[in-house]
């Protein structure tokens, strides 16, 4: 289901843990890591869209997480003539995204990647706020800024986990700290959905 533009409406889930760090999904058999996202069905609401890939791609349900924010409109990444399919070139563009802040309420054992016959991903881990627009493919990363700053002004400014927030910052692309995985492999090309 395309708009008029060649935008497919879809939904972006950044979903956060007690420490304000981001859940980080690697697509299955790649080295390409993103946010969970999907399309929205037709006669989906985005919310309901955002609990239905909740649940496909990471396995919580509705009340493993709370909604914190969304983003107010919709916010538009083009896909590279060379990521879509034949078929489709010349009608698709890319994607208009809702994003959804969510905070996991549920513990990390809840999550379960094999929750459907269709997994998205074949593995996860936590990063700090910002990481992940230093590591998304390069046409996802203005949405991705735009989604992360837009919602950043709902994080609790005082955690002491969130040393990228506590100091007043809006962008800072910082190496993770101590004690962390690091960060995933460098993103490969791969489209989500």
């Amino acid at each position: 289901m395309l708009d008029r533009e060649g935008f497919r409406p879809n939904v972006g889930i950044i979903l956060l843990n007690a420490r304000n760090q981001v859940f980080w999904g690697k697509r299955l058999r790649t080295h390409s890591w993103q946010f969970p996202q999907g399309g929205i069905k037709h006669g989906e609401s985005p919310e309901q869209a955002m609990f239905r890939e909740l649940h496909e791609e990471v396995g919580l349900r509705p009340d493993h997480v709370q909604i914190v924010a969304r983003t107010r409109d919709w916010l538009r990444y083009e896909v590279p003539d060379h990521f879509i399919r034949k078929e489709a070139r010349g009608h698709y563009r890319g994607q208009k995204q809702i994003w959804f802040l969510l905070r996991l309420v549920g513990r990390d054992s809840d999550m379960n990647l094999r929750a459907t016959d269709h997994p998205e991903f074949d593995a996860w881990r936590w990063n700090e706020y910002w990481v992940p627009l230093d590591l998304v493919i390069e046409f996802k990363r203005g949405v991705y800024e735009m989604a992360l700053t837009e919602l950043a002004r709902f994080l609790p400014r005082c955690s002491p986990h969130n040393r990228y927030l506590r100091a007043g910052a809006r962008m800072h692309r910082l190496e993770p700290g101590p004690g962390s995985l690091g960060p995933p492999p460098e993103a490969e090309a791969s489209v989500a959905k």
